[in-house]
């Protein structure tokens, strides 16, 4: 069965397409004009004469007055609750109200039911369609029974009929046009998450909240491993928060429950008095045939996941195993569903086998490219250090110690020490590669703002929210957005006080700048370099003051 249309990853939302709901104003106003026209021309036809022929004319025109407000509140307001759910159903009151004072079963106005079916169908999808439809079923045959209590009961059920059947099937229909596009636009989203910038725990993450968005699912759950010999990787991923975690085979044993290469669905019974409701499927990747599954294979599944629906598919992987998970508390998944997961997982994860590919050959480059750096730091920097400490020290011995420089050398001396042990650490840590986690940036940020402070009398606050989340792979970037950006108030600013944020929304890091401007409102410029290293990282950046006058830098960057 399609689903509604929920479809959060479209900039529309909730409300589908503006302007396909903008024509259907349209045609609104145009069915209104026409069902006044054709009452004016033929009022005989139609049966209106008298009281008839009065409440006829006032609802007709009721219904353009109607037609003609939601079309100008619509071009004037944008997007509000007109374009929601609730005009379709005035819609549906309108057309019964016109079939039941323009005769009943006789009424030329029966086919208006199919408009308000067709919309709905197509804007928000199969259930919303169907309900429609049965409702508009039951307006037909209770206006026409008002109307005319001796109408003909053949005709009547051959149009009740007739609306249910071609109701069904425009809903259908409009429900699987409404679930391809959502599938496509999922496909789009998931594709361009997959690049080795962002690492592949984070792209991974992405890619299962983005999932678990498009199935309404309470949680989706990755298991793979790369060989035989390694842990179990479990990533967990709710609406606000994804998690990694180490597995070993005998924790994992209860989501390996199946055939490594079968696709699982299972719901519930739809109410406990109708056990067989309950749906248990398998089918091997590559077949069109679903199987029955013993339930007896899933009862401990499902009370670990706590679901009321599930599907599950094998990765396609060419080194390595693994499955997809997708919970549900309250949606029934389906056979479908589970068809388009393994859709997306063969199109997904041998994209990150490429990632990590990459991310292993850039790594052995980088550790190769760290041992050349740490020798010519030790050859061409530290030794010329050493060589000076000990013509320092030379100098130190042969002057007396109550000689007026002998002070003033013993400092020296020290100096030079404490940078040839700093020069060493570095060396170190650039030879063995230690990675820079979020932490780690934000101790490095830190100990620049206090340089900062002690060598310029600056006073930087570094800040971050407490779910403050960065890849390695961009920490370097921001540490030099972030430092150039502390440099910049230094040179361009008086300001003796300064604030740094960093923190993650809406799957962007923000970096928010601030300083203040005891000179007056500054001149605004863009900072090129932040700017470059920003539109290098697909981001953007914007400039502007906070209510107290401060000047700010806020970047926002895809992660």
């Amino acid at each position: 069965m399609p689903q509604p249309i929920h479809d959060i990853d479209t900039p529309k939302g909730r409300n589908g397409d503006v302007a396909g709901a903008s024509m259907v104003f349209v045609m609104r106003l145009l069915l209104a004009l026409s069902a006044l026209l054709t009452l004016s021309i033929a009022p005989g036809d139609l049966g209106n004469a008298g009281v008839q022929g009065a409440l006829s004319w006032m609802i007709f025109s009721a219904y353009l007055a109607h037609s003609i407000t939601l079309l100008v509140a619509a071009r004037r307001h944008g997007n509000p609750f007109w374009h929601g759910k609730l005009v379709y159903w005035l819609d549906l009151g309108w057309y019964g109200l016109m079939v039941y004072c323009s005769g009943g079963s006789n009424s030329f106005f029966f086919p208006f039911f199919f408009f308000v079916i067709l919309t709905a169908s197509f804007q928000w999808g199969f259930d919303e369609g169907a309900r429609i439809t049965l409702a508009s079923a039951l307006v037909l045959a209770l206006a026409t029974w008002l109307a005319d209590q001796g109408a003909n009961h053949a005709n009547l059920l051959l149009r009740t009929t007739f609306l249910l059947a071609l109701g069904y099937m425009i809903s259908y229909w409009g429900g699987l046009g409404l679930t391809q596009r959502r599938r496509l636009n999922l496909l789009r989203r998931v594709s361009q998450l997959s690049n080795p910038r962002f690492g592949v725990d984070q792209t991974i993450g992405s890619m299962l909240q983005q999932t678990g968005r498009f199935y309404h699912a309470s949680n989706c759950l990755l298991l793979m491993r790369g060989g035989a010999d390694e842990l179990w990787q479990l990533h967990s991923a709710t609406a606000d928060k994804v998690t990694l975690s180490h597995l070993s085979d005998a924790a994992a044993a209860p989501l390996l429950a199946f055939s490594p290469k079968m696709l699982v669905q299972y719901a519930q019974p739809l109410h406990p008095r109708l056990p067989r409701t309950a749906e248990t499927r398998q089918r091997a990747a590559g077949q069109a045939r679903w199987e029955a599954l013993p339930p007896e294979q899933l009862v401990h599944l499902v009370d670990l996941l706590d679901a009321s629906s599930l599907i599950s598919v094998p990765l396609p992987l060419r080194k390595g195993e693994g499955r997809l998970y997708v919970v549900s508390g309250a949606d029934r998944l389906t056979r479908g569903d589970a068809a388009f997961l393994y859709q997306l997982a063969t199109q997904f994860f041998p994209v990150i086998e490429n990632i990590v590919l990459l991310d292993r050959l850039a790594s052995d480059a980088a550790f190769r490219e760290r041992q050349k750096i740490a020798r010519d730091l030790h050859d061409t920097t530290i030794q010329p250090y050493i060589g000076l400490r000990h013509g320092i020290a030379a100098i130190r011995q042969s002057v007396q110690t109550e000689h007026p420089c002998a002070a003033e050398l013993d400092k020296l001396l020290d100096m030079t020490s404490q940078v040839i042990t700093d020069m060493r650490a570095f060396a170190k840590t650039v030879r063995e590669g230690a990675a820079r986690q979020e932490t780690e940036l934000l101790v490095a940020l830190r100990r620049q703002a206090t340089q900062v402070r002690e060598f310029y009398g600056l006073t930087i606050s570094i800040e971050a929210a407490e779910d403050f989340r960065l890849s390695d792979r961009l920490a370097a970037e921001v540490f030099q957005i972030v430092n150039e950006g502390m440099s910049n108030i230094r040179k361009h600013t008086r300001a003796r006080n300064g604030r740094i944020h960093l923190n993650n929304v809406d799957e962007q890091l923000h970096i928010r700048i601030e300083n203040e401007t005891p000179e007056g409102p500054p001149a605004q410029f863009l900072p090129g370099s932040i700017a470059e290293r920003t539109t290098a990282l697909g981001g953007t950046i914007e400039i502007g003051q906070t209510a107290q006058g401060a000047t700010t830098v806020h970047i926002a960057i895809p992660v």
